[in-house]
């Protein structure tokens, strides 16, 4: 128990927890589902989630649910349905529950401020995963465990240099640019941001590249598929297709399709996430390059919320190990992704 908490029993607590569940759920609120406790002294961390819009969210929220049940932490869920108000009020039923800690997907980097001093007082640390914050005191949270979305976007933008080697001296002679059509996530969110910025990093000194379309897909894979009907309308010379995450990306591919094209070889494609349906796409030629945005963060996040607990500090930031596939590689060496 963190020091200077009320100490309250485990047991105590699950009731509480229970009782004030029973009493939203009568009053309307908006609980997506009901907590699940099982007998046993482990902490209890609240753990909110932005949705279940893709298989690598699912893949995420799976990892820790399990990473729990072997742990034998009790773990209140919810899933925001993708709107921060939702989130909100997801941590504040955290903070009612009186739980060790909460850990959180933020859905987008701000307004997050005045809850996480409610938990700061409450003497409840809190762990954010996956996506990063912006508040002006850093202190409100305990660390981040997640993604470096800047490196993903620079491995994104340092394929395109490799891959179109020769575009310079040909935009030298004949002033011909590199057409680049960008898919980002969710506005806001700290991951479309750092891929964004990656990317164009990379890029910046290279006039021979040029982004011409630039579009959020909300990292849904409809509407993937609604802006590639749009921009392959809009745009016939279009050269390398950037998508921020896989589910946009089978929406585009299957726009493409429909409209006669080649994916990866009438237009390169690079994607983010890595899950099985991108790598798939890999090994048929339809993705050009793929980079891993692990998912299975959940063993390292209950391993984290377990010291919180304890009232030990955690590192400020810790970023998973990810990896990069490219078209050229031994494809048949990548294990089953699970996700």
């Amino acid at each position: 128990m963190i020091h200077g908490r009320k100490h309250i029993s485990t047991q105590f607590r699950i009731i509480l927890c229970i009782l004030i569940t029973c009493c939203l759920v009568g009053c309307g609120a908006q609980k997506k589902k009901s907590s699940q406790f099982e007998e046993g002294d482990g902490i209890i961390v609240g753990f909110s989630q932005i949705g279940a819009e893709s298989a690598w969210r699912t893949c995420n929220t799976r990892s820790v649910q399990e990473a729990a049940v072997q742990r034998g932490v009790q773990l209140v869920y919810d899933n925001a349905e993708q709107k921060q108000e939702n989130q909100i009020k997801a941590l504040r039923s955290f903070i009612a529950y009186q739980v060790d800690v909460i850990v959180f997907v933020p859905i987008v980097t701000g307004g997050w401020d005045n809850v996480l001093q409610e938990a700061k007082d409450a003497g409840i640390p809190v762990l954010v995963t996956d996506r990063k914050i912006d508040v002006a005191d850093p202190s409100l949270y305990a660390g981040f465990i997640g993604t470096d979305s800047l490196k993903e976007g620079r491995n994104a933008g340092l394929f395109v240099l490799n891959k179109f080697k020769n575009a310079r001296e040909r935009f030298d002679d004949t002033g011909e640019h590199v057409n680049i059509v960008e898919l980002f996530g969710t506005e806001g969110s700290s991951v479309a941001l750092g891929r964004a910025e990656g990317f164009r990093e990379v890029l910046q000194t290279h006039p021979e590249f040029r982004i011409i379309y630039s579009e959020s897909g909300d990292f849904l894979r409809s509407r993937g598929y609604e802006l590639a009907v749009e921009f392959l309308e809009m745009h016939e010379d279009i050269d390398i297709i950037f998508s921020h995450n896989d589910g946009m990306t089978l929406g585009v591919i299957e726009a493409m399709e429909e409209r006669g094209l080649a994916p990866g070889t009438d237009i390169v494609i690079i994607t983010i996430d890595a899950q099985q349906a991108a790598i798939d796409a890999l090994r048929e030629g339809k993705v050009n390059c793929v980079i891993e945005c692990n998912p299975k963060t959940g063993p390292e996040i209950i391993k984290l919320a377990e010291r919180l607990a304890a009232g030990e500090k955690i590192p400020r930031l810790q970023y998973v190990h990810e990896e990069v596939f490219y078209e050229t590689d031994d494809l048949s060496l990548i294990e089953p992704r699970g996700y």
